[in-house]
């Protein structure tokens, strides 16, 4: 029967914090005496959370990105500042789908 490894997530916090590199993790669990199957685990959890991070930033972006667009649009349709109604339909539409597309590349890059 195959158990399953145990890894530590406080060394997994600090390894993401301080942004160590996968080669610099192996050496450290080596030099603890880790068996490769831990180590193995351990890396597999630390992608897990770093693409977690990445898509929780892009979803951010999305949402900040969406809202820019919804203000765009309200103030287009409103027409409070007609002056000003050019920059507010193109140029800040623009800004907010260029947000919306950045959060996804983060979303669904990794």
């Amino acid at each position: 029967m195959h158990q399953k490894n145990v890894v530590n997530s406080s060394f997994i916090r600090n390894w993401l914090l301080n942004n160590t590199s996968t080669d610099a993790i192996i050496k450290e669990l080596s030099s603890k005496g880790i068996d490769e199957i831990t180590i193995q685990s351990y890396l597999e959890e630390l992608k897990k959370q770093r693409y977690s991070k990445r898509q929780f930033k892009g979803f951010v972006m999305m949402g900040f990105g969406a809202f820019l667009g919804f203000i765009s649009c309200v103030l287009t349709l409103s027409e409070l500042f007609p002056q000003w109604y050019g920059p507010i339909l193109y140029g800040l539409t623009f800004i907010g789908v260029s947000i919306v597309c950045w959060g996804m590349y983060f979303v669904f890059e990794g």
